[in-house]
This record gives structure tokens, sequence and C-alpha cells, in this order.
């Protein structure tokens, strides 16, 4: 098989094509990236069968370019999106670009070249904000996204669904949880406070840190992935994540302090923030569907994977 990945310098995206060309070495793989700040071709450094492994550098809003690339694969892995609520907030623009007009571009392109198989990566941000003891998301959960991200990739989920129904585009979704694990962006929280605390340096936290998140290990995350692409139902979202699993679902102070007494520093690194605009108290979600019809489960516990994902950081 041959597929295009999107977004394959990025965080998940990255991942994924090292997980997926270890796994399946004869599959050929076309990463289509922008290479904007978050990619990084160091990500894709020491790849498994690197002759089946193809750059293009590129946009994902430019047809012509998506076109070309669309026409020689049998799958589509969607990763490419603009992801940082804080950048979003300052400038929806690209946002709005990338995660809506982008993923258009794609599904028209997909449309054209033959009805490719569709797999759209989105967020559980999509569903807004759960109380502290609401129910997990799941898969009928109405979509309620509160920042202009959350909204961009709601916009994404939609127009992919509808392509689905208008033109019967064989697609399937996955919204996950807060991904963490190797590559990952660092300005994002995980390895933000990790790099900070190798340094000595505070730990910034957003109001009195006690927003809570639901957290799923990256390779975790692309096991789940392959599931569904090779098992999964044409039509349908699948959701991936801690199952409303407490272990795996801590307030951003615990967290805070899991890292540091892993890393041997003092709690007086933390550092207390303004809050962010419109900053959502928690996610969780119900991946019961997944783990029931396609047989997933995680395999990396939250201890463990932080550790990795320390030992990661210190290279």
């Amino acid at each position: 098989m041959k597929l295009l990945v999107t977004g394959g310098a990025g965080f998940i995206g990255s991942n994924f094509i090292h997980y997926w060309l270890k796994k399946y070495p004869d599959d050929k793989i076309i990463n289509l990236d922008a290479l904007t700040y978050a990619g990084n071709v160091d990500n894709l450094k020491n790849l498994p069968n690197k002759e089946n492994y193809q750059f293009v550098l590129g946009n994902i809003c430019d047809p012509q370019m998506v076109n070309e690339v669309m026409q020689e694969v049998d799958l589509v892995v969607h990763f490419a999106a603009e992801s940082h609520v804080d950048n979003s907030i300052i400038d929806s623009t690209p946002f709005v670009r990338t995660n809506v007009l982008g993923t258009q571009v794609l599904l028209d392109a997909a449309l054209k070249q033959g009805k490719k198989r569709f797999h759209h990566i989105s967020t559980d941000e999509v569903f807004g904000s759960l109380g502290p003891n609401e129910p997990p998301f799941n898969e009928h959960t109405p979509y309620d996204p509160r920042s202009p991200y959350s909204a961009s990739k709601a916009g994404a989920d939609h127009l992919v669904r509808a392509y689905w129904h208008t033109h019967n585009l064989p697609i399937t979704i996955s919204n996950c949880s807060n991904n963490y694990g190797p590559r990952q962006h660092r300005e994002k929280l995980i390895p933000l406070f990790i790099t900070n605390l190798l340094q000595n340096k505070p730990v910034p936290l957003y109001g009195t840190g006690q927003n809570i998140r639901d957290w799923l290990y990256v390779e975790d995350h692309c096991r789940a992935i392959d599931f569904i692409i090779k098992k999964g139902k044409i039509g349908e979202t699948y959701l991936i994540g801690g199952k409303g699993n407490k272990e795996k679902e801590v307030t951003n102070l615990e967290l805070a302090k899991k890292l540091i007494n892993l890393l041997g520093k003092d709690a007086s690194l933390i550092e207390y923030a303004e809050d962010r605009k419109g900053h959502d108290f928690r996610y969780a979600i119900d991946d019961s569907k997944l783990r029931s019809e396609l047989g997933w489960q995680p395999q990396v516990n939250f201890a463990e994977g932080l550790n990795k994902t320390i030992e990661w950081h210190k290279i």
C-alpha cells in the first residue's frame, strides 16, 4: 500500500511514519509537509526502510501540489494542522486556512483522484469543556468548540463527514485526547515543563493549575490509527484516549508535581501565570467503542510514558 501522510514532519505525524514503516516495511509513504515552525525534518531521522519514504515540501492549501501527490496513493492519513491554542487566540487566520480550507483541498483531491481512502485526525477539543463530574466525551457528544483552534478542527470534521454523506468518499475520523511523547514541539505543556525543569527554570501554570486533561502516549495513538485504518467501519468516528481512566486524567498541577518528582527537582519551580482566555476546564474520553469494536488497548501507562518522554528529552 502507498500512503500520503500530511504533516508528517510534525509530532504525531512523524511518530506515525516511524511506527508504520517499522510495522509495514513493504508499504510506501509520501510525507507532504509545509515545514512551518512546528515541523521538523529531524523528527524523521533514522527511519526504517528509508527507500520506501519520500518527502514532499508543500502546503495542503495548494490544489495543484495536492492533486499531484494524491494520484499515486491508496490511503490519505491527514495530520496536518495548526494546533497551538494560544496562537489561535492571537491570530485565527492560519488556523482557518490550514485546518478548514486545507482539509477541503485534500478532500477534493481525494474525490477527484478516484475516491481515495481518507482518515482524518482530529481532537477532543471540538467537544468543548467538561465539568468535574460530567461523563467523558464519546462519539455522540455534541460539538461545542470554545477556541479558534478547536472551532477550525470542528469545521474540518464536519467537512470530512459531508464528503462521506454527499460523495460517498470512504472516510474515518478519530478524535484523540492530549498526546505526549518523543518529538513533540517544546511549546506544548509536557515538553515545555520537562525542558524547563532540566534547566532549573520555572514551569508556568495557567490559573491555579486545576484544569484536567486526559493523556495519551503518542505510540498508543499511532496503534489506534492503525486499528481504525485496518478494521474501522467506513463513515464512522472513533475516540482515542483513556476511557475515563483517572490514572491518565490529571490536573495540570498534579502533572507538574509528577514531573518535578521524576526529575528530582523542587516544587518551588512551579510558577502561576494569568489564565488563558476561554480555558477549557476538563477533557476526558470514553474510547469504549474503539476497544470493543476494534480490539485496541493502550500499551503504555502514564508513568512509563512520562519516563520515556523524559529520557528522549535528555538525549
